[in-house]
């Protein structure tokens, strides 16, 4: 057992309520130290900027659908992107989509925060001074209102800590929990856990395991009406965001969402286990974050793969390697075809080879698979081969 910090606080009508930060060192390592290789791959790696914002869109999308369909919320991925695509915000927004644009408001929000602390703790680092990230009540309380503002239920509050009891959780998942009761406990709690995730101590965890500490135990309070389970998933998001993690921090989402029964169950496991070990939670935050970071890297690495090649065309007409229509044919592909959609009159391939002989298009063809620019598929389709330069 590593890292056994365990704090102890009495509250008024809910018992004894326990921060943790135990957990097997053994049962993590390999997830942690590969998290950071793939981290420190990503940032080596260049990419255009408009690749860069093509992979923000899409993550914030499906970070958005993910978050919110874990709540419940019915809309499909498609519905998603067609409310977040709608620039005129509607007078009265049905509460699924008005759910939506508020998440959306809500990462536009710590984007700009942590870009502002980010910039702050350049000049801080100029003079040699350390900032780590601070957690605070009032941020807790601001992502929470722009997450439920203007949604039922009227027992939220957006931005303020509930004064009623709650459960959470099912039978299926590992049994039903019932966090704080009253104000007074949860207003306790919540100053004691910007206390105890702001300690030399938690931050000296790392990012990584601070951010799913913070869930987790976001998680465990409850202090929200509603609301509970974005605020927390955007807290670790911050926390790893103000890191200089990207992508990954807002991919977590969607990879609870993929596993929810999972994220469910060990959530349970470690909120029974009767040593405080939160190992299973802290484990699987990391599986989701390593999976999501090779996702990245690969998206990255595609990017970059498309452009080396566009070069290597290029330069392969350049030096009479192939011709200015093989050249053509090459840049106009974008999916697999067959021989007939080069003069069916209907696929943009159609334009090459025009007043062309289905001759010449076949000795173009075999030229190109013989260059290991072409590639035949098992259903007799061509396609580029994306391998060619390993």
């Amino acid at each position: 057992m590593d890292k056994n910090t365990v704090k102890k606080i009495m509250t008024f009508k809910s018992g004894v309520f326990v921060f943790s930060s135990k957990f097997f060192s053994e049962d993590i390592t390999q997830l942690l130290v590969e998290t950071k290789i793939l981290h420190a791959t990503i940032k080596d790696i260049p990419i255009l900027p408009e690749s860069f914002a093509s992979i923000e869109e899409d993550v914030i999308r499906k970070s958005i659908f993910g978050t919110a369909a874990i709540e419940g919320n019915p809309l499909k991925e498609t519905d998603v992107q067609r409310v977040l695509s709608e620039k005129q915000k509607a007078e009265k927004l049905k509460d699924a989509e008005q759910q939506i644009k508020n998440l959306k408001d809500a990462y536009d929000g710590i984007h700009h925060f942590v870009d502002t602390y980010r910039q702050q703790a350049a000049e801080m680092l100029k003079r040699k001074e350390v900032s780590p990230f601070v957690i605070t009540e009032d941020l807790i309380k601001w992502i929470h209102g722009l997450i439920t503002n203007g949604i039922l239920p009227s027992t939220n509050i957006p931005g303020q800590y509930r004064n009623h009891p709650v459960k959470v959780g099912d039978k299926e998942h590992g049994g039903i929990d019932t966090p704080p009761k009253i104000f007074e406990d949860i207003n306790q709690l919540m100053k004691e856990f910007c206390l105890w995730i702001n300690s030399e101590e938690i931050i000296g965890l790392g990012p990584e395991i601070r951010a799913a500490l913070a869930h987790y135990h976001l998680g465990l309070i409850h202090p929200f009406g509603d609301g509970n389970g974005r605020t927390a998933r955007l807290i670790e998001a911050i926390i790893l965001l103000s890191s200089g993690v990207k992508y990954a921090p807002l991919m977590l989402s969607n990879f609870y969402y993929r596993n929810i029964d999972e994220y469910f169950m060990v959530f349970s496991q470690s909120r029974k286990n009767k040593e405080h070990v939160v190992t299973p939670f802290i484990r699987f935050m990391l599986r989701g974050m390593v999976e999501s970071l090779r996702e990245i890297k690969d998206r990255i690495i595609a990017f970059v793969r498309v452009l080396v090649l566009k070069n290597y065309y290029q330069r392969l007409k350049d030096t009479k390697k192939i011709s200015q229509r093989q050249y053509d044919l090459i840049n106009s592909i974008s999916m697999p075809f067959v021989t007939e959609e080069l003069f069916d009159g209907k696929s943009p391939l159609c334009i090459v080879y025009r007043n062309i002989s289905k001759r010449t298009a076949l000795r173009d063809l075999e030229k190109l698979i013989q260059m290991n620019i072409l590639t035949v598929t098992e259903d007799k389709k061509y396609m580029l081969n994306a391998l060619m330069l390993g």
